[in-house]
């Protein structure tokens, strides 16, 4: 069995020498920190409509397999 490390390591890159300014340096990463902000959002909305829908079934059954009177 190979050894697997006890830690992960991050390499740590400073802002690119061509950006000019410190909001130019860090757009990239912003732009993929939104781009993983929305993917999260857009699952926690479809699992939230999932779940809605599952209850509107749930209160369907339980209304159409009501007691008889």
């Amino acid at each position: 069995m190979a050894h697997r490390p006890d830690r992960i390591r991050i390499e740590v890159f400073g802002p690119n020498e061509v950006a000019e300014t410190t909001e130019e340096a860090f757009r990239p990463s912003d732009d993929a920190i939104c781009s993983l902000a929305r993917l999260i959002g857009r699952q926690m909305a479809r699992e939230q409509f999932e779940h809605a829908r599952a209850l509107e079934r749930k209160q369907a059954r339980q209304n159409r397999s009501g007691p008889l009177q």
